[in-house]
C-alpha cells in the first residue's frame, strides 16, 4: 500500500475521544495481571520484555499516527503544481529538517528545504539558484486552520544570516515569494528564495515570526553576529538553524549580495519617539512600516 492510499484508509478511520487512554490502560492492568501469574507459571524476564514492548509499539502506533497526516515537502510541491520541485523534494540534496517549536497559540514545524535551479516551472529563473522551503503550522488546542480564515499575511517566514544585519539578508532582499495553503486543519508555507547556500559557511536560519520587515523590535544581534528573538517580543515566533553544507558556501557572492543591499547596518538599541512627531506609515501587504524602510526594501 503506497503512502497515499494508507493516509485515505488512516483518515477513514473512526476513534474515539478516549482511545489512546483506554488502550494505554488496559495494556497497564494486563501487564500488572501477567506478574500475578507468576506465581503460578514460569514467566521469563524475555518474555516480560516482549509483553512491555508491544505494549509500547501499541501506543507509538496512536502517538506517532498524527504524524502520517503531514504532508511531505514533495506533496507540498505537487499542491502547487510544481512537479520538478517534488521530485528535487524528493532527491538527495533535499535536506529533512522535521524540527518543531510550540510558539502562543501554534505549533511550528519546519519540515524540510532543497536548492537548486530551474526547479520551478512557473516561473523559470535560468541564470540563478534558489532555495525552496516548507514550513508546516498546527493549532495546539486542535482547531482547524482554513484558507478562508487563517491571516496569511499577518506572519512572516524570513531566512535571516548570523554575521549579516536581518535588513540585509531577508525575504525582501532575497527577492522571496511565499505561497500558503490548509489542509485537513493544517496550514502549510512553501517559500522561495534565492539560494541560501551561498550563506552555508555562516549559522543560517529561517525566523517565523508574527509581523512584517525584520527590525529591532523583532529581532536582536549579539557581538558575535548571531541573531535571536528579542527579549520583549510576543508574538508567535520560531527560529530554526539550518543544516546546510559549508562546502557549498560562496563568500565572495555572499559579500557582495550584502554589499549590493547597502543595509547592513544595524542597533539593538531603539529610538524612543520624539515629541510632537507626526510619522507617516505606509499600509502594504506585509502591514504598515515608515517609508524609511521601505524605500531599499520594495
Amino acid at each position: 500500500m503506497n503512502r497515499e492510499d494508507y493516509r485515505k484508509a488512516f483518515d477513514e478511520l473512526s476513534f474515539s475521544a478516549d482511545f489512546q487512554e483506554r488502550t494505554a490502560n488496559l495494556l497497564q492492568q494486563r501487564a500488572r495481571e501477567l506478574e500475578k501469574e507468576c506465581s503460578n507459571m514460569t514467566f521469563s524476564r524475555t518474555k516480560k520484555m516482549a509483553v512491555l514492548a508491544a505494549a509500547c509499539i501499541a501506543l507509538l502506533a496512536v502517538s506517532v499516527s498524527a504524524a502520517v497526516l503531514w504532508l511531505t515537502p514533495a506533496q507540498v510541491a505537487e499542491q502547487h503544481n510544481q512537479p520538478l520541485l517534488a521530485e528535487a523534494f524528493g532527491g538527495p540534496d533535499a535536506i529533512e529538517i522535521d524540527e518543531t517549536v510550540e510558539s502562543g497559540d501554534y505549533s511550528i514545524t519546519l519540515l524540510g528545504l532543497v536548492s537548486g535551479r530551474n526547479l520551478d516551472v512557473l516561473n523559470q529563473d535560468l541564470n540563478k539558484d534558489h532555495t525552496y522551503s516548507v514550513l508546516a503550522l498546527r493549532r495546539l488546542d486542535g482547531t482547524p486552520l482554513e484558507n478562508e480564515t487563517f491571516d496569511f499575511i499577518s506572519y512572516t517566514m524570513t531566512p535571516l544570516v548570523a554575521g549579516y544585519s536581518p535588513v540585509a539578508v531577508n525575504n525582501w532582499t532575497l527577492n522571496a515569494g511565499a505561497s500558503g495553503f490548509a489542509r485537513d486543519g493544517l496550514y502549510y508555507y512553501l517559500l522561495d528564495t534565492a539560494s541560501l547556500e551561498m550563506f552555508a559557511d555562516h549559522t543560517v536560519y529561517m525566523a517565523f515570526y508574527e509581523g512584517g520587515v525584520p527590525s529591532n523590535t523583532t529581532f536582536t544581534v549579539a557581538e558575535d553576529g548571531t541573531i535571536a528573538f528579542a527579549e520583549d517580543f510576543t508574538g508567535v515566533h520560531a527560529l530554526f538553524t539550518l543544516p546546510l553544507d559549508p562546502s557549498k558556501a560562496d563568500p565572495a557572492a555572499a559579500e557582495a549580495f550584502v554589499d549590493s543591499t547597502g543595509l547592513n547596518g544595524w542597533s539593538n538599541e531603539r529610538m524612543e519617539p520624539e515629541e510632537n512627531t507626526d510619522v507617516e506609515f505606509w499600509t502594504t501587504e506585509y502591514g504598515e512600516e515608515p517609508p524609511s524602510m521601505l524605500e531599499n526594501l520594495e
